[in-house]
């Protein structure tokens, strides 16, 4: 599928884009390629394979997320700067009313 300048100029005024002749000119026959690799991509015999979402398949890799020793609250906050009892203590970010 051939792609004219009339079409690249559409694209652009469409997403708000200035380019010159020249520009112009190379764009319709980068896009004009690009679509032929998809017109041969339409021509490959794809009956009998399955879709897929990505080309590799993938396994869950993450760890089971099992309870181990928990910190104690003293432990926890013993670097903290500032907390209040067992809490982190902040600045606070909204404004008082």
């Amino acid at each position: 599928m051939a792609v004219t300048k009339e079409d690249v100029r559409h694209v652009a005024s469409l997403a708000r884009l200035a380019f010159s002749d020249a520009e112009i000119e190379e764009l319709a026959a980068e896009m004009s390629e690009i679509l032929g690799f998809f017109e041969s991509l339409a021509r490959v015999d794809t009956a009998g394979v399955e879709p897929a979402f990505r080309a590799l398949r993938r396994e869950n890799v993450v760890r089971d997320d099992d309870v181990g020793e928990m910190l104690s609250p003293d432990d926890a906050l013993a670097n903290a700067p500032d907390r209040e009892g067992n809490y982190f203590r902040v600045p606070g970010i909204l404004p008082k009313e």
